[in-house]
């Protein structure tokens, strides 16, 4: 069945009037001027051939046609109210699903969330790999971090920075290059391996294979367990970790929470 075009605008105005009975103190109530409580009760009487209120020496007067349909329309602007209220029940919700790549969730971002989840105790997660492409849609997701050069169309901040640095085993020689997908430092020397992610860089490098370009605060713990150490000088990128999320999802309380958190480390 085909719905019937709402002016609930205009529904919204005649009700404040027709409690107040008064244009001005429905204006008070909704912010704007008598004038355009004045207008919209015009447009309503046109759009439905019906006449809302007389003037009368005491005031206005709702007319018996107006009154009819009040009890109705209070009742829809409360259901309207419930199935807001229900939309939004999501953002009460303690779980956080949260997509990021392998290696960031390994290296970086697992530590961080057991942090988290200490001083929330009733948040609980689900972790989801993150693919070049990410659908917000489709996953269900609250977050998602990726390594990039922005939050494209999405709401988002830039964790940590985009630092690099070139690591190898302790002791070892440059040795041959470490190569990763979304790399971003290119040079000429040859390539001795490549691997899936910058994490699986780290752990070849450890090993003797060579040396990677890897983003610095991805190598942290592994630097301070004596696992690799930095050759040369440190290389700023363009491409950091960026965590992100549609305008919705970044509203959300749980969200602000965990952003607000992740953005002190």
């Amino acid at each position: 069945m085909k719905r019937t075009h709402l002016p609930l605008n205009a529904l919204r105005v005649l009700d404040a009037a027709a409690r107040h009975l008064s244009f001005t103190r429905a204006a008070d109530e909704l912010a704007v001027t008598p004038a355009a409580v004045g207008q919209q009760i015009r447009a309503l009487e046109d759009m439905l051939g019906v006449v809302m209120f007389r003037r009368t020496p005491k005031g206005l007067e709702l007319t018996d046609e107006a009154a009819a349909g009040l009890d109705a329309l209070r009742s829809g602007f409360l259901q309207f109210e419930d199935a807001v209220r229900a939309m939004q029940s999501g953002q009460s919700s303690s779980k956080l699903t949260i997509a990021a790549p392998r290696d960031f969730t390994q290296k970086w971002l697992n530590e961080k969330l057991s942090g988290f989840a200490a001083d929330n105790p009733e948040t609980s997660f689900a972790l989801v790999a993150a693919d070049d492409e990410i659908d917000f849609t489709e996953a269900n997701l609250d977050v998602a971090i990726w390594l990039g050069d922005g939050p494209g169309d999405h709401e988002g901040i830039m964790l940590g920075d985009t630092v690099f640095v070139k690591v190898a085993a302790p002791g070892a020689e440059n040795g041959n290059k470490i190569d990763w997908p979304g790399c971003p430092i290119s040079e000429g020397e040859e390539t001795m391996m490549r691997v899936a992610d910058g994490g699986l860089a780290i752990e070849a490098a450890a090993n003797g294979f060579g040396y990677a370009w890897v983003p610095k605060m991805l190598v942290q713990r592994d630097l301070a367990a004596g696992r690799v150490e930095i050759i040369g000088e440190d290389s700023i990128s363009s491409r950091g970790y960026w965590l992100m999320a549609p305008t919705p999802q970044w509203r959300q309380k749980k969200v602000k929470a965990l952003v607000e958190a992740l953005a002190k480390v």
